[in-house]
């Protein structure tokens, strides 16, 4: 201990006085935990605000903040351990007096902690003892699960994606398939037409048309399905990217509260082995504001984390729900509409038994006449002048 007193090193931030009454729970507790105070530091501050407590609900009192009165009375030069009895004495409602901590976050967020979120992501699929090897063994929400929630998202985006392209294919295979119904159905109808004799030009006209309304099923068909490729490239393009960058965002969130939660146990650790050696320790005999920053920073990371958590988790079970229900709605609305489409061509090609068709190849337009026949004109001219060489021979 110093034989005289340090003045306090806010560290360029403010102290802002103000009280917060707050209902004590059935277990006569308020939710805070408090550091600091006599005989090594002048300030008494809060550590931490718990969760579904009294102060976490009403949400004034913060990490880092100052505690400098109970119900009025000052706990200027107590110890922690006295100020918590204290608390505790007041039954029923307990006013905290408090100099409130401003300060910037981003003060905190120096280059030792951007150093730790680089180590954290080296070590997030390392097994335990790897991780309490490096010095990071507090790191107790490395190994996520919900990091192999973003492998499995990737492998149901990667079979969404092969579906989508074979359903591609099939839309444009069928379609290529319908035109040439099309263009079967045009030149029956054609050739029906033309066709002089009576009973032949009915089932030419018959089958074309049948070939023709195929082409419309087809049509039909494709129309069904295209929603499906519509609603797959949804899932594609905006349902999974989304989550995986939420999912990219709540790492970040996660080892940037991991960083803070190393430098606390590290700024922790520096105390007691200053208070074992009975030497003073700079930070702490001004204040500590440094640290208070640290745990402050802390609790802000710690909030963001959590919500970008739930929201990682929701929005996956959204998708499982998805991938679950729609995959199995869209399947049953291909294979319906497949099924569909081949019983009304086969239907259409049962209906239309007209075969075999008798035709008068002397009286159909297939005939040619004899003037149209082909002869070679140098073939003849050849055979002339074989006959006029044989007989001048002669």
């Amino acid at each position: 201990m110093l034989d005289y007193e340090l003045e306090e090193d806010k560290l360029g931030m403010q102290a802002i006085p103000g009280s917060v009454t707050l209902q004590k729970d059935t277990q006569n507790l308020i939710g805070i935990s408090i550091g600091g105070g006599a005989p090594l530091c002048p300030c008494l501050y809060i550590v931490q605000v718990f969760d579904n407590t009294p102060a976490a609900k009403e949400g004034t009192l913060e990490s880092g903040d100052e505690i400098v009165g109970v119900s009025g009375k000052s706990v200027k030069g107590k110890t922690k351990v006295e100020v918590a009895r204290q608390i505790q004495a007041v039954k029923g409602e307990v006013t905290i007096n408090y100099n409130k901590l401003k300060a910037d976050p981003k003060q905190g967020k120096t280059l030792d902690i951007v150093l730790k979120k680089i180590k954290h992501k080296f070590v997030e699929n390392m097994s335990s003892s790897t991780a309490d090897a490096l010095g990071l063994s507090r790191a107790i929400l490395c190994n996520d699960g919900l990091v192999k929630k973003l492998q499995d998202l990737e492998r149901t985006a990667g079979m969404y994606h092969g579906l989508a392209e074979h359903t591609k294919k099939m839309m444009r295979a069928c379609y290529d398939l319908s035109q040439t119904h099309k263009d079967f159905g045009d030149v029956f109808c054609d050739v029906g037409m033309r066709e002089q004799v009576a009973g032949a030009n009915e089932a030419f006209l018959a089958f074309g048309e049948a070939q023709r309304n195929m082409e419309k099923y087809g049509i039909r068909y494709l129309k069904t399905i295209k929603p499906m490729l519509s609603d797959l490239n949804t899932y594609l393009n905006k349902a999974v990217p989304d989550t995986k960058l939420t999912i990219k965002k709540y790492l970040d969130a996660k080892f940037e509260y991991l960083s803070f939660c190393l430098k606390v146990k590290e700024m922790d650790d520096e105390e007691y082995s200053y208070a074992a050696l009975q030497e003073p320790l700079y930070r702490v005999e001004t204040g500590n504001y440094e640290y208070r920053l640290v745990l402050r920073c802390r609790q802000e990371a710690r909030a963001k984390f959590a919500k970008l958590r739930a929201d990682v988790l929701e929005k996956i079970e959204l998708l499982d729900q998805k991938h679950v229900q729609d995959i199995v709605f869209q399947l049953q609305r291909l294979v319906s509409a497949m099924a569909k489409y081949h019983n009304d061509c086969h239907a259409i090609m049962q209906e239309t038994d007209v075969f075999p068709i008798e035709v008068d190849l002397s009286q159909t337009t297939f005939n040619y006449a004899k003037r149209d026949d082909f002869t070679d004109p140098d073939g003849e001219d050849e055979e002339e002048g074989e006959e006029e060489d044989a007989g001048s021979g002669g």
